[in-house]
């Protein structure tokens, strides 16, 4: 490991001290850790150009000060016991500035953003977790991927050592193109396509392109987080849309100009209802008639349980006025930072400008092995498997549902990879059960938990539970609910207990 060492040769400290002073503060200041292997002192000289009798004589200093030591014929290391003295030398000269505020360049401090929960704080000590848009990790094309990936290193030449297209690897963006006009009847090509780190990253790139201070972002009442929260931040105005049983209520559509639409008509998140064909036509209608641009988040649509799959809102575009996103976190996996957005025609320049001020592509030895897959007929396979899996758990947990809680009300239930919960009215608020059921180690989630927001404070926010059943077994989904309705009891039985008729004689 190169040390990142600074010398002056005209300064009147040698060339050994300053060394030796280099070192030692990058390991007080724990910038080389206990334990740490630093260069042998002929790497060393040659790296800084420097006699080599000089780096040796700056680490036989540090050896006897207690810094560093050296294991014979395997290396030399920062010392796992340094000197406390030193250490509390460091400590006490690090207390002053810790007590001071940092603040940013100019002065300038910059309001506190809210953020989307993405991360289950109670991961890995429940017995059964409902947590929403998880994949079933065993489901992941483990072999399969791995042959592909092996195959692709073998020709990669200089793909793994220079910049690529900002855009994405054309094979992909093409692949891409090819699937979404059968199944999701958008027509489309690579050139329309950039790809991004999943739907967040596409989120951000539309926002940059599109919002600032001032400008108006439509949403749904209630809403992703991740989005509405990625619009204040760029200081948009947020106006509210409430969604019934048939998707958004287009009837309350804000008459302004230039506005942003953000929405989720196949599985809306996070009630799962599904945008009619009358309400997408409105929603278009309106977008031409306002100059407005509507995004499409089209996060889990390959996962419709009955009947062919509902035509994206974009393959009802004739206006270009629909960005429309797609992601792989929910078909393959969200460690693969994989998306795309299909932008029109006209805003394709601007999009790829954008890009690459954001990053200098996402990596390529990914995007080149899913583009395998794909063009393979690989990913077509895998997913039609997980959407039969997922049917199996759907219906596994929609079964625990009406044998422990009979004549709950549930929503969203057709496609996806969660469902929604609407409370009976004898139960407790949602944020209690929810509560109630990590105290007894099952994970059921509110709205606000799940990464959803409400826009209004109405009690009718605290009637839903999200529940996500893609990455549990059918096993884990009978016995997390039954020990949730165990754990409700208390509460559940003495709502439901008939009121004593009291006669006067």
């Amino acid at each position: 490991m190169p040390l990142p060492l600074r010398l002056q040769p005209t300064s009147p400290v040698s060339l050994q001290t300053q060394i030796f002073e280099q070192v030692r503060a990058m390991i007080l200041e724990g910038r080389l850790r206990p334990g740490e292997r630093l260069p042998a002192t002929r790497i060393l000289s040659e790296q800084i150009r420097i006699a080599r009798n000089t780096a040796a004589l700056a680490y036989e200093r540090l050896a006897a000060e207690g810094y560093i030591e050296t294991r014979s014929s395997v290396g030399t290391f920062v010392s796992s016991q340094i000197p406390e003295s030193a250490l509390y030398a460091a400590t006490q000269n690090s207390l002053p500035s810790a007590r001071k505020p940092r603040r940013a360049m100019g002065g300038a401090v910059h309001p506190a953003f809210r953020c989307q929960a993405v991360v289950n704080p109670h991961r890995g000590r429940l017995v059964a977790d409902f947590w929403v848009g998880r994949p079933d990790p065993d489901s992941f094309p483990r072999k399969t991927w791995a042959q592909l990936i092996v195959k692709r290193l073998r020709i990669a030449g200089s793909d793994l050592t220079e910049y690529r297209a900002q855009s994405g690897l054309f094979e992909l963006r093409r692949a891409i193109a090819d699937r979404l006009r059968p199944t999701r009847n958008i027509a489309t090509n690579a050139d329309e396509i950039i790809i991004v780190g999943g739907c967040q990253d596409g989120l951000n790139l539309v926002s940059r392109m599109m919002l600032g201070p001032g400008a108006t972002a439509v949403v749904e009442q209630p809403c992703y987080q991740g989005a509405a929260f990625l619009f204040e931040s760029f200081g948009a105005r947020i106006v509210s849309v409430p969604v019934d049983d048939r998707g958004l209520d287009c009837s309350h559509l804000p008459d302004v100009r230039n506005a942003v639409a953000y929405v989720t008509p196949s599985h809306q998140y996070p009630l799962g209802v599904t945008l009619t064909l009358e309400r997408r036509l409105e929603l278009l209608a309106w977008a031409a008639e306002t100059d407005s641009y509507i995004l499409e988040d089209d996060y889990d649509s390959d996962f419709r349980f009955h009947g062919a799959p509902i035509a994206a809102l974009k393959g009802l575009d004739r206006t270009g006025r629909v960005i429309y996103l797609g992601t792989f976190s929910k078909s393959l996996g969200a460690g693969l930072r994989l998306g795309y957005v299909v932008f029109p025609p006209e805003l394709v320049e601007r999009a790829r400008d954008m890009k690459t001020l954001m990053n200098n592509g996402q990596p390529w030895l990914e995007q080149a092995t899913l583009a395998d897959f794909m063009t393979s007929g690989g990913y077509e396979r895998h997913v039609r498997r997980i959407r039969k899996l997922y049917l199996s758990r759907r219906n596994a947990l929609l079964s625990a549902l009406e044998k422990h809680f009979p004549g709950g009300e549930i929503i969203g239930d057709e496609a996806g990879m969660h469902l929604a919960w609407r409370l009976p009215s004898e139960f407790p608020p949602a944020r209690e059960i929810e509560q109630r059921a990590i105290e007894a180690g099952v994970g059921v989630y509110t709205l606000t938990s799940g990464a959803a927001v409400g826009f209004d404070t109405s009690p009718e926010n605290d009637r839903y539970l999200v529940l996500g059943f893609s990455s549990l077994t059918e096993r884990e989904i009978a016995a997390g609910i039954a020990r949730l309705a165990e754990a409700l009891a208390p509460v559940t039985d003495r709502r439901r207990r008939p009121r004593r008729l009291v006669v006067e004689c």
